[in-house]
């Protein structure tokens, strides 16, 4: 099928991109490299679609499909796009990314190369041409590039071959790829899935994350921009997480689990309920984190795995602690972070997860460095004792002596009390 025929049927609908595929993560090295090689007529690969009925085609992007059967793009996404921002002016529909990766690029005449665009190399050179434009206009544009070459003399006993090459890159969208078709009844959303793991299994695979959320978009699909929208205020405030990690949260609250497969029965009710609540606990929990911790931007955000974890404690608890309950919380988020436990998703139960730790036992060790973390312990811990003299001398215990602090004193001075340690 032709590049052109193809990018047509991204129009009319009918190659939209399916619900589970990530969005676009091309650079512009990437770009230029598939444009260099499509001119010089290297093999690029084919394509791998899903035919499959519109009605029950679960795809990303705005705007209708074609009615009967449509062709979901599994393998090539990143091409396509590509080729369509670049040929169109603008991203497709299904479009996730960023715009300007395939903004700008050119083409010189001579050197016979492709570059982005660069001001003060580019301006007053009339042989760096615009793909874009070229594209857009067809072979009507090939004679406004002849009008602008003839204008400069040096460049006339060559504008025969100047505009072969034009004409060449024009015929980009000519080129033939390959379209292996996916179908059948027994091509359930599963099974293409992994199709498409096979197939791309020398890059990034899709996560179970994503393949739960596709399910879930399929009866919900307005989830993937709901969550989304809260990805980025996080992002305003300068935390950046992803969607797996929101999906986790999620599933805890709904759950107690880690596996994303724990969510098949789940509603779109239940996801919505249990993503209001998620939003909820890890907003309380990256308040305490900042005003206790002062942790406040991503990076120097550890631990943002636990977090999934301070979710199903909070909501087991009704979203409510007391302060002591709160610091203990905050105690074990911190202690994990600097064990170097949950650097990455969850792989257990949150449920048995969050009875690894026990708060009694938490407040009878609870010492860390107020000038550090601002949450105070009691000394009697032998922890202090084996820590250095200029980290003792900043430790006091807030539980026995609130406001004890005397440099140069060490943990025998923490009141060693069973009452202290009681509470």
């Amino acid at each position: 099928m032709k590049i052109a025929t193809i990018l047509d049927h991204v129009d009319s609908g009918h190659m939209p991109l399916p619900e589970f595929q990530r969005g676009y993560v091309w650079n512009r090295d990437q770009v230029r490299g598939l444009f260099d090689s499509l001119y010089r007529r290297h093999p690029i690969g084919g394509l791998l679609v899903w035919a499959t009925e519109a009605k029950t085609a679960a795809h990303r992007g705005e705007g209708p499909l074609a009615a009967g059967i449509v062709k979901l793009l599994l393998d090539g996404q990143q091409r396509i796009t590509s080729l369509y921002g670049v040929a169109r002016g603008a991203p497709p529909k299904f479009f996730d990314g960023n715009p300007l990766t395939f903004t700008g690029l050119r083409f010189h005449l001579g050197s016979e190369t492709f570059a982005f665009y660069q001001p003060v190399k580019m301006q007053d050179d009339p042989l760096w041409i615009d793909v874009t434009v070229l594209m857009k206009a067809g072979n009507d544009g090939l004679a406004g590039f002849v009008t602008t070459l003839t204008a400069h003399p040096e460049h006339a006993p060559k504008i025969g071959e100047y505009v072969g090459r034009a004409s060449r890159l024009l015929g980009v969208l000519e080129v033939d790829l390959h379209v292996e078709e996916v179908t059948g009844p027994d091509k359930t959303l599963d099974v293409v899935v992994d199709i498409f793991n096979r197939v791309n299994s020398g890059g990034t695979k899709l996560s179970k994350g994503d393949l739960a959320l596709a399910k879930i978009c399929a009866e919900w699909p307005e989830a993937r921009a709901s969550m989304k929208a809260k990805l980025k205020e996080w992002a305003n405030a300068e935390y950046y997480f992803t969607l797996d990690w929101l999906l986790r949260s999620v599933n805890t609250v709904l759950t107690g689990e880690a596996k994303f497969s724990y969510l098949d029965d789940k509603s779109a009710l239940d996801i919505q309920d249990g993503l209001k609540r998620a939003i909820k606990h890890i907003e309380t929990s990256l308040n305490f984190i900042a005003g206790r911790l002062g942790i406040d931007h991503d990076r120097v955000f550890f631990g943002r795995f636990a977090v999934p974890v301070m979710v199903r404690y909070l909501d087991l608890n009704q979203g409510t602690l007391n302060a002591k309950e709160r610091d203990k919380l905050l105690f074990w988020f911190a202690q994990a972070g600097m064990w170097g436990d949950f650097q990455g998703p969850l792989r257990r139960s949150s449920t048995r997860t969050s009875r690894r730790w026990n708060p009694r036992v938490a407040a009878s060790t609870h010492y860390l460095s107020s000038s550090v973390f601002g949450i105070v312990g009691c000394g009697s811990n032998p922890a202090i004792s084996r820590a250095p003299a200029s980290r003792r001398a900043s430790i006091r215990c807030s539980t026995c002596s609130p406001g004890w602090e005397r440099p140069g004193t060490g943990a025998a001075d923490c009141h060693s009390r069973p009452a202290c340690l009681a509470k």
